[in-house]
């Protein structure tokens, strides 16, 4: 299995955005993750394989070993500031924005302000960077209710066309930052098996010009 290269995938957009890439470089996926219970992925490639997990935890299984490299969006690498991964593309897929949002007419804020979110370290940095002291309530979903209940004064989510913060009374506020999808890569991997995932690298980079 040593020779076998492993990349990390989550399900939905990305994956789906992630295929004409991986199909540019040679590698089709023999299962369709949507419809297989399957967790590893076969592909047309005999010694690659894909793995299919939480997004959360793509950069956590590149960094430890469990795949050589990932795809995974940089908000969830902002989540993760101090793993030790490569960064050598930037896919331009998936396409979003990491922003604070509130409700339209939510008037005068007293006391510390109350953020809920699920990006907890791209926020603390955030409001730190202000100069403002928050406190940050930790939610997986649903980001958009915690205002409306009044669990939270705002939220930082990621913002792509705006429409369910706007059917929620909510607006978009303050930009963090831009987001899209990236490839990671294993450091012991890029050494041990550099000219494959080098070969990779330049096919999906040339792919991303083409389009």
């Amino acid at each position: 299995m040593s020779n076998m290269l492993t990349l990390a995938l989550s399900k939905g957009r990305i994956f789906e955005e992630t295929l004409p890439l991986l199909k540019a470089a040679g590698i089709e996926p023999i299962d369709d993750p949507e419809t297989s219970r399957k967790l590893i992925l076969d592909t047309n490639q005999p010694d690659v394989r894909l793995i299919i997990v939480r997004a959360s935890d793509v950069p956590t299984y590149v960094e430890y070993g469990g795949a050589d490299m990932g795809i995974a969006g940089k908000d969830v690498l902002l989540e993760h500031p101090k793993a030790e991964l490569y960064e050598p593309v930037d896919l331009k897929i998936a396409c979003c924005k990491l922003m604070t949002a509130g409700k339209i007419d939510e008037g005068q804020i007293k006391g510390r302000l109350k953020v809920a979110t699920k990006f907890v370290e791209s926020t603390r940095r955030f409001y730190a960077s202000q100069g403002q002291q928050v406190d940050i309530i930790k939610l997986y979903g649903s980001m958009e209710l915690a205002p409306l209940v009044g669990l939270a004064d705002r939220i930082v989510d990621v913002v792509d066309t705006g429409n369910t913060l706007r059917a929620n009374g909510l607006v978009p506020m303050e930009h963090i930052a831009d987001i899209s999808s990236r490839l990671v890569v294993n450091k012991a991997s890029m050494k041990m098996k550099h000219a494959r995932i080098q070969m990779f690298i330049n096919r999906v980079r040339m792919a991303i010009e083409e389009q």
